[in-house]
């Protein structure tokens, strides 16, 4: 941790941004308002310093411009921020409280104290680092999820639909034709991105390693690789199961705890490929292996879902952690 003397909390917008830090020679508390084109050569101006943001979609590029002037930055959900904004929700406001929250103690600042050599090699948290090689294939998975979604792709029963009113509509107005004609041209455009992510899942090496495991086709492969970027940013299986979302939500008091659904958190869009791919092994694999078979037999069919997609998830970062190919039947052995 740099400390308090050298933090700054940063509220982004499109065009606004607002900076909050100490300035602890003089004591003043500043708090500076600066435009979109004025945000970058302030930082680059200013001596390495911790830089604090809430994670957005925008946050991950200002994050690799700041890195790569030699800040570090540390992106963080809007949860870690809310409890404390002090006052009315405003810029100023949420620059302050994300300043204090960036400054909080979490469990990998504790082991970096603890074990000050860990520092060296610790992620920030919150930071999913991407490749250069990784960002194409994302950007081309979420324009396909966009165009999925509003075509109602995501809907039981779709394509049946689809090909049942081709033909009354063929002979309709010609508004009812040309917007026909816009769902079949977004149908092409969601084939042509899906061949798009089968040529890059055929060329990475990482992808096709993953696919071997049952219930991961080339979209749920590449959609993974691109949105985990470098698999050690996750220190564990379970904590990729847990960015994914795959993981029990958790409620509790006076020492007992008590396990409810799944936190549904991270990565929609991949949780939702992983957990389609798990029901698919369960339902129509001629053999899902002993482990889900038994789980299975003793368990409802979406909560033996859920628990095969973990599975999937924590082997997919442990394949890709330790660069090992997928085995049928494989037992870990304690370190």
């Amino acid at each position: 941790m740099n400390g308090s003397k050298n933090v700054v909390g940063v509220d982004i917008a499109k065009r606004v941004f607002q900076l909050h830090w100490i300035d602890w020679e003089s004591g003043e508390i500043v708090d500076l308002q600066l435009g979109r084109e004025k945000f970058l050569e302030h930082f680059a101006n200013r001596l390495p310093c911790l830089i604090g943001m809430e994670a957005c979609g925008g946050a991950q590029h200002w994050a690799r411009r700041l890195t790569a002037m030699g800040h570090q930055v540390k992106l963080l959900p809007g949860k870690a921020v809310k409890p404390f904004v002090a006052g009315n929700k405003n810029d100023r406001h949420d620059a302050r409280a994300i300043w204090t929250a960036v400054q909080q103690r979490g469990d990998q600042d504790r082991r970096a104290a603890s074990d000050p050599g860990a520092a060296s090699h610790e992620k920030p948290t919150g930071q999913v680092p991407h490749g250069p090689d990784q960002r194409p294939a994302g950007f081309a998975h979420r324009i396909r999820r966009s165009h999925a979604a509003r075509q109602g792709r995501y809907q039981k029963g779709h394509c049946r639909s689809a090909g049942q009113i081709g033909g009354p509509i063929a002979g309709g107005s010609d508004t009812l034709r040309e917007q026909w004609a816009r769902i079949c041209r977004r149908d092409e455009e969601i084939a042509t991105l899906e061949e798009r992510i089968k040529r890059w899942f055929k060329q990475d090496e990482a992808c096709r390693r993953i696919a071997g495991i049952p219930g991961v086709g080339p979209l749920a492969a590449t959609a993974a690789v691109a949105i985990l970027g470098e698999a050690k940013a996750c220190k564990s299986g379970r904590e990729f199961a847990a960015f994914v979302g795959l993981v029990p939500r958790q409620t509790g008091t006076g020492g007992r705890i008590r396990l409810l659904g799944i936190s549904k958190r991270g990565d929609t869009y991949l949780r939702t490929l992983l957990i389609h791919g798990a029901r698919s092994v369960l339902t129509h694999a001629k053999d899902p292996g002993p482990w889900a078979t038994k789980l299975r037999q003793r368990r409802p069919l979406n909560v033996a879902v859920v628990a095969l997609a973990n599975k999937m998830a924590r082997t997919i970062w442990a394949l890709l952690a330790h660069e090992r190919t997928y085995q049928q039947g494989f037992v870990s052995q304690p370190a």
